[in-house]
């Protein structure tokens, strides 16, 4: 059964200490907004990392394209978000 975009955005809540998470996508490309203050100080690729590591295993079976904007709250409320 392919992930819903509400099931992907739990499984990144419950790896990842975010303040806000937004998945949209289709069971098997998704695109995520992620705001953590866990991003602070990391590259793009650090960030992308600490998502990959919070999804785990999801990632190679269920989830088959994740395109992510990844920000720490700063940067988020900096966009007039």
């Amino acid at each position: 059964m392919e992930p819903s975009p509400e099931d992907v955005k739990r499984y990144i809540a419950q790896g990842l200490d975010c303040e806000r998470v937004e998945v949209d996508g289709d069971g098997r490309h998704f695109q995520a907004l992620i705001v953590s203050a866990a991003f602070a100080g990391k590259t793009r690729v650090a960030r992308h990392q600490l998502v990959y590591a919070a999804l785990g295993e999801r990632m190679r079976e269920e989830v088959h394209a994740l395109s992510m904007r990844t920000l720490t709250p700063e940067e988020f409320r900096g966009q007039g978000a």
